[in-house]
């Protein structure tokens, strides 16, 4: 997996006076846990683009100057208004202890169910929770949907690989292929015509009796004098 460096400092002071200082600054109060103690130090927030704003899963280098230190993002926070990062917290990586991550999956393959019988691929997971030591941390998983038909569906079971560990029930849904809204309400609208015609077919039948009616049979004269 690659990986990302972020310049950190160590923090002295932990306070709100100088939590909101660091921020005013530009820069991000973080956490490491993980090690033998946790460490609390700041990061400048442009150093969190390639880390936060995109799909891709990375591990981090936490560059202290002095030493660095492999690390994965394991919380972030943002402001509810401007969406600033507010704070991250990480978790430093040994080679020996399993950590969790969530990987994205990429879909590769045209699945026959779209392709030739109108469906729709519905992604129900874009990103799997997995367990894994970090040298064996994927950039990704890998999903064929060469051979989904329509009402086929991928399931995590299906992701074979003993590098890591995916930790989701082995019917979780990764993806499926579905029938379209279109082609579920084509019958509907053939029904509906037919309905229409028929009620038209009715309102013929009620003019005719209706013109019936209006013609009255000739009276008998002579029974009434």
């Amino acid at each position: 997996m690659k990986s990302i460096e972020i310049k950190s400092n160590n923090r002295e002071n932990t306070g709100k006076t100088s939590t909101n200082s660091l921020r005013k600054e530009g820069n991000v109060p973080c956490v490491l846990y993980g090690g033998d103690e946790v460490v609390h130090f700041s990061a400048k927030e442009i150093g969190f683009k390639d880390l936060v704003y995109t799909a891709a899963a990375h591990t981090v280098v936490l560059d202290f100057g002095d030493k660095t230190v492999n690390a994965i993002l394991q919380d972030i926070q943002f402001h509810p208004v401007t969406d600033k990062i507010l704070h991250a917290d990480f978790y430093e990586l040994f080679d020996d202890k399993p950590v969790t991550m969530e990987i994205p999956v990429i879909v590769s393959g045209s699945a026959p169910g779209v392709m030739n019988s109108g469906g729709v691929l519905s992604r129900n997971k874009r990103k799997l929770k997995i367990k894994a030591l970090p040298g064996n941390l994927p950039d990704s998983i890998d999903v064929d949907i060469s051979s989904l038909e329509l009402g086929d569906k991928y399931y995590t079971s299906q992701v074979d690989d003993e590098d890591f560990e995916i930790l989701h029930p082995d019917n979780t849904v990764i993806c499926q292929v579905r029938t379209s809204r279109a082609s579920m309400a084509l019958p509907e609208e053939e029904e509906s015509v037919e309905g229409e015609e028929g009620v038209e077919g009715a309102e013929g039948a009620e003019g005719t009796e209706a013109k019936g009616s209006d013609t009255e049979a000739p009276k008998d004269e002579s029974k009434e004098s």
